[in-house]
């Protein structure tokens, strides 16, 4: 809608005028873009299209007069090095001379355009200047995408250096003149904007049928036909008549006019309808983009994907893929070396289920019609999506310059973030290390930049040298321990383990209680390379200890943990495993927790090989936070051991050995939920739905298993804020809390067999009074139990008089201290109730969504911190969060509008550390959070 000079507004609902910009990034857009137009034009509208795309991608779908082509490019998108990665700082500069350096023109420019055209209404996907010249020209403008360039440059900036920072901030600004944006499945997050109007899949029409395009291309319905459509294939890449199952075809997308394919390779013409050939196909076989994702979902195909380095959108449409049971990954070493067959073979037993609209154009159209013509889809809300959006990339020593116009919003919103200014300096940055020197043999990143970063500081090590060029010198001897560790021409096993948030069943996982557990973002990385010892790299201290034995070489361990040296520890440490031995055999827990305890700071996972081990620990996760950090190294390297030994271990299994180094080497009396979430935890919108051991009499009653996983509904999210406060499971509080549960269990169990023996016979054995017991246990149904826990637990609370009637509580990782008082009724209550509250919570999660349900939700978490604080696991910091969350939940605002948290409790083993918060998700949550950390 065009803004006249006298005020006025200038439309007509039959003639409207549109200037449609489109990004440079790949065909996908133009195709889509195509639809919306098509359906502008049919309602008689004039559509101006400002692209870098070849005419015929829409001429051939749209014949009109109506259509007018301007050939530009105003944004470049994502380069990519190749087919399969994206250069990450050439996109970066490329954009900088596209669109950074003639800004100022370029605005001119647009401007004047825009007037002489006429338009009504800008509409972008996803140009960022489109929006800004749209604004300088007094005309209304729209998005239409699924991702933004603010939220894909992001994560380059971060690797690409100082001078490459503005430019995120830069578009953001731009985005936020756009009035609102319409989304488009499978879209990444995208702050820049305040108002969404989500519409279905944008998908080309097909003209023709599926047996008319195989009937034109002489292929039977008999002949299983695969289309490869990748839009540029990988160079020199040669493809074999071998690469495809016998009897199979498959349709060349996009091959040059000099490639020679085999008989079984049919090259497509360059200006081919794709829709059709896709359609008429039995599976597809490329990369990821908005285009292929949609058109796979739309018509059923089974979508065989590659995964692409540095792709920021890719994660998002292939959990739509998967979602829809529409996507089979391939790893790409598979991909260049022909081992199709059994990934095409998976494909065709899919049953794609995407049952969503396909007529997004048709919606989109309408939207941006009725936007020309005055109406008013987006609020009147405080543009503030920008500032609380983009905390996402501000990382301490990592944040990016800050520009004027975003310190004025903070201080329009008088929100804090504690992010340095725009002077910070280029000295100050760290730059990430980016190369692509090593070969992934086996797995792949799974699309984890932390993963890539300590990929890259590997890869590093190997050009360390002696000099002392760095200023950091601890850091520097951590480098260079690390650098000597590795023979860089063999193999080196990584792996990765997360920490987890624990959201509900906390302690009460050694009870035999369920748990509902989130990993989190942040993970332990280990990398092992085992040697034999005729090529062992010893350090000269190790070396030396061996020559004195004077047996020659013997097996070793290794380790350095990067930044260990900054919470003052050392970075090193190395061992005989011959001290393990007791001839062949391993020595016992007993004597190996005696040899960790000379000296606490080398409490190290138990190895037993027969070859040299070398290994680098570095891990994200904070230490004494209450988030896992002990388990996340546990699983990190029981991982990498196992891979590299050979050893075949479930994630069940590999948790549950965790769990016994935890308990019986560190000395840590901790249940198992957080190895199984670190083990088995999915890197989704998912809560973790686990049954944890506990044994009766040695008989397994529960075993330590997922249940399930428990989507996250969209509207709910989960925080974790530091309470500052050091927690630590080895501390004796959560020790004592777990005494006095097994205490509690003992004198229920006697309390039931005294009561059942009076009341049954016993001629059905001993069987019944077993299912009684775990059901007495367990649930506590009757007062009857209540009362009498109560009555009996009062007088046999001391650990002297506990033993002497009962001989022993049933643990096997905890002793009871005599001299001790223990808090045994509300030990032994908390795992009952805790487990009926998970539940309760797991149901209300998956119940319609309300007020009511957030409210439910919050109670049942204010409801554990205080059973938590009965037993004796609260602390000032983490009590004073909650009530912090509770005066936000209940204060005047949240009274007047929704609300926006609805509870929150200490988590893991309690006594400080961190407070799981639930709320609303929505940027005032997040605004609220701030206020509250």
């Amino acid at each position: 809608m065009r803004i006249e000079e006298n005020g006025g507004e200038s439309a007509s609902i039959n003639h409207l005028i549109f200037a449609y910009y489109v990004t440079g990034h790949g065909f996908g857009h133009a195709t889509r873009v195509v639809e919306v137009v098509r359906n502008l034009i049919a309602a008689g509208h004039d559509v101006h299209v400002v692209t870098g795309a070849p005419d015929f991608v829409y001429t051939s779908e749209i014949q009109s007069p109506r259509l007018f082509l301007r050939k530009l490019v105003l944004d470049c998108g994502a380069v990519q090095a190749d087919a399969l990665t994206v250069d990450r700082l050439a996109s970066l500069q490329k954009y900088s001379e596209t669109a950074v350096r003639p800004r100022d023109s370029i605005l001119a420019t647009e401007v004047e355009w825009l007037h002489s055209i006429k338009a009504d209404l800008v509409v972008s996907d996803v140009v960022p200047v489109a929006c800004r010249a749209a604004a300088e020209a007094g005309i209304r403008s729209v998005c239409v995408t699924n991702f933004s360039w603010d939220f894909i440059y992001a994560e380059y900036v971060m690797a690409a250096g100082y001078h490459h920072r503005s430019i995120v901030w830069q578009i953001a600004e731009d985005y936020s003149h756009s009035e609102f944006l319409i989304r488009l499945p499978g879209y990444c997050p995208m702050p820049a904007f305040r108002d969404v109007i989500d519409v279905p899949l944008v998908v080309r029409r097909l003209h023709k049928s599926r047996k008319e395009v195989r009937k034109e291309l002489g292929i039977g319905e008999d002949v299983k036909l695969v289309i490869l459509n990748f839009g540029g294939q990988p160079a020199g890449w040669k493809l074999k008549e071998d690469y495809l199952p016998s009897g199979w075809l498959c349709l060349v997308c996009g091959a040059s006019d000099t490639q020679e394919l085999p008989p079984n390779f049919l090259k497509l013409p360059k200006d081919a309808y794709t829709p059709d050939l896709i359609a008429a196909s039995d599976c597809m076989l490329g990369k990821i983009g908005y285009g292929t994702v949609s058109e796979a979902l739309a018509y059923k195909l089974p979508f065989v994907f590659v995964r692409r380095d540095y792709f920021n959108e890719e994660p998002f449409l292939r959990n739509m893929l998967e979602f829809y049971q529409s996507g089979v990954e391939m790893i790409r070493r598979d991909l260049l070396t022909g081992h199709w067959k059994p990934y095409l073979e998976r494909a065709i037993s899919l049953k794609p289920c995407y049952e969503g609209g396909i007529n997004g154009g048709e919606v989109a159209a309408h939207i941006l019609q009725e936007t020309a013509i005055g109406k008013n889809y987006a609020s009147d809300r405080l543009r503030d999506a920008i500032v609380l959006g983009y905390q996402l990339q501000r990382v301490p020593g990592r944040d990016v310059s800050i520009p004027e116009w975003y310190t004025n919003a903070e201080n329009e919103l008088g929100l804090s973030t504690g992010s340095p200014t725009s002077e910070m300096s280029e000295s100050n940055a760290i730059t990430e290390f980016c190369t692509d020197d090593f070969e992934i043999l086996h797995g792949d990143l799974q699309g984890l930049s932390d993963t890539r970063s300590f990929l890259n500081s590997l890869v590093e090590l190997n050009n360390v040298s002696d000099s002392e060029k760095n200023n950091e010198k601890r850091q520097m001897r951590e480098r260079k321990a690390a650098a000597g560790l590795f023979n860089w021409e063999e193999d080196i096993f990584v792996t990765r383990a997360p920490g987890r948030l624990d959201v509900m069943g906390g302690i009460a996982d050694y009870s035999g209680s369920l748990v509902l557990q989130m990993p989190i973002r942040e993970a332990c990385h280990v990398a092992v390379q085992r040697n034999h010892p005729s090529k062992h790299r010893l350090w000269k201290h190790a070396l030396a200890r061996q020559n004195a034995k004077g047996q020659g070489p013997m097996p070793v361990l290794q380790i350095v943990s990067y930044g260990s040296e900054l919470s003052n520890r050392g970075p090193t440490f190395d061992m005989d495993l011959s001290d393990f031995m007791e001839g062949e055999q391993p020595i016992s827990y007993e004597k190996a927790n005696k040899y960790f305890a000379q000296d606490p700071s080398q409490k190290w996972v138990l190895v037993h090989a027969r070859f040299f081990l070398w290994k680098i620990v570095s891990s994200a996760v904070p230490e004494g936070k209450g988030v896992s950090s002990s388990a996340a190294v546990e699983v990190a390297s029981m991982s990498a051991i196992a891979a590299a030994h050979g050893l075949s271990i479930s994630p069940r299994e590999l948790a549950l050995l965790c769990q016994k180094v935890e308990n019986h080497i560190v000395g840590a009396p901790c249940g198992v939920m957080d190895q199984m979430t670190s083990a088995c935890g999915e890197a989704k919108n998912y809560l973790q739905w686990l049954s944890v051991t506990f044994k009766i009499n040695g008989c397994l009653m529960q075993p330590a298993e997922i249940i399930g996983l428990v989507t996250i509904p969209s509207h709910i999210r989960f925080w974790g804020i530091d309470s500052g406060i050091r927690h630590s499971v080895g501390g004796a509080d959560y020790g004592s809390v777990r005494i006095g549960a097994f205490m509690g269990r003992k004198i229920i169990k006697a309390t039931a067999s005294t009561r059942l023996s009076q009341s049954m016979s016993t001629a059905n054995g001993a069987s019944p009074m077993n299912r009684s017991f775990i059901r007495l246990f367990m649930q506590l149904v009757t007062s009857q139990i209540r009362s009498s826990l109560c009555q009996s637990t009062s007088s046999i609370n001391v650990g002297e008089v506990f033993l002497e009637k009962y001989v022993d509580h049933g643990d096997t990782v905890t002793v009871i201290d005599k001299k001790r008082t223990y808090s045994v009724t509300a030990a032994a209550k908390h795992p009952v109730y805790e487990n009926f509250r998970v539940k309760a919570f797991k149901a209300l999660l998956t119940s319609a969504s309300s007020n009511e349900q957030l409210t439910a939700l919050g109670e049942l978490l204010y409801q554990c911190h205080y059973s938590y604080s009965a037993c004796g696991l609260g602390s000032d910091g983490t009590d004073r969060l909650v009530q912090l969350v509770q005066e936000m939940q209940h204060g005047k605002a949240s009274r007047v509008d929704d609300g926006t948290l609805y509870g929150a409790k200490i988590t893991g083993g309690g006594s400080g550390g961190t407070v799981c918060v639930v709320g609303r998700n929505c940027l005032r949550s997040s605004q609220h959070i701030l206020e509250v950390s």
